[in-house]
């Protein structure tokens, strides 16, 4: 018989899904690789909290007369704050790894050091400029926002998908590495895809409905290419590749989007 305190492990694994993905301060119970499964099926959970919040955010900034680039730009800013900007953080120590040519240990050396080299300032430039002037011109910014932090949340349970191995014997990577099985990464992925089309066709009809899913698409195809290439030069995946995923499709969704 349970204990009346315990936690069901879908409990546990929502709970480390948003304890990893966002700032939200949620107390996790035990981690071991089954509730790592778990927390990378429901990783678009985590996505939803904080592209909703970023949605509120550039609507209130709508309504209170702020322009378009303005308000894509704090909505932009607040899914940073709210991630603690540890997906910005991945992404810069990825450009910088991956742009120094070494081997595969060296590489990784270099992920691991606090300060940012030049090809990770020009990537977190370059990445944040597409997404505030993306999702300043998108249609229906709110849709456009929540879909994208999604799909970049969702690129990461396929990421962790069984057979894709950890680059270190250590570290998110190493827990969460290879956790998710096939079919829940298709269930994940037909939940988000449905999702998104009922938000498009709610916000702005039929094209945005179409082209929610295929934002989707892209920016899970985008992450794909990325992660390949970061296995095969790195040997496999770490915390760091999973948040350059985060940013990347998150990205290319939305400026699939942005022409809705």
């Amino acid at each position: 018989m349970k204990h009346e305190n315990e936690r069901i492990p879908g409990s546990e694994g929502l709970r480390l899904a948003v304890s990893l993905l966002t700032v939200v301060p949620v107390r996790c119970g035990r981690v071991d690789r089954e509730i790592a499964r778990r927390a990378m099926t429901l990783a678009p959970v985590a996505g939803l909290l904080v592209g909703g919040a970023a949605a509120v955010v550039v609507t209130v900034a709508g309504r209170l007369g702020a322009g378009p680039l303005l308000g894509a730009a704090v909505a932009v800013g607040a899914m940073a704050l709210l991630t603690r900007g540890l997906h910005l953080d991945g992404l810069a120590d990825l450009a910088d790894g991956l742009g120094s040519g070494r081997p595969a240990e060296d590489a990784l050396s270099i992920m691991k050091r606090s300060d940012i080299g030049p090809f990770g300032v020009i990537t977190l430039v370059f990445t944040l400029l597409i997404q505030v002037a993306a999702l300043a011109q998108a249609p229906h910014r709110a849709v456009a926002v929540t879909v994208a932090a999604v799909t970049g949340r969702l690129a990461v349970t396929w990421a962790c998908r069984a057979g894709v191995p950890a680059a270190r014997p250590e570290g998110l990577g190493a827990l969460v590495a290879g956790t998710v099985r096939l079919r829940d990464g298709v269930a994940a992925t037909a939940a988000v895809v449905v999702a998104a089309a009922v938000a498009g066709l709610l916000a702005g009809g039929a094209r945005p409905a179409v082209l929610a899913p295929v934002a989707t698409a892209a920016g899970l195809l985008v992450a794909a290419a990325l992660l390949r290439h970061a296995v095969r030069r790195l040997g496999g995946v770490t915390g760091d590749v999973l948040g350059a995923l985060v940013e990347t499709s998150t990205t290319a969704a939305i400026v699939v989007l942005s022409v809705a």
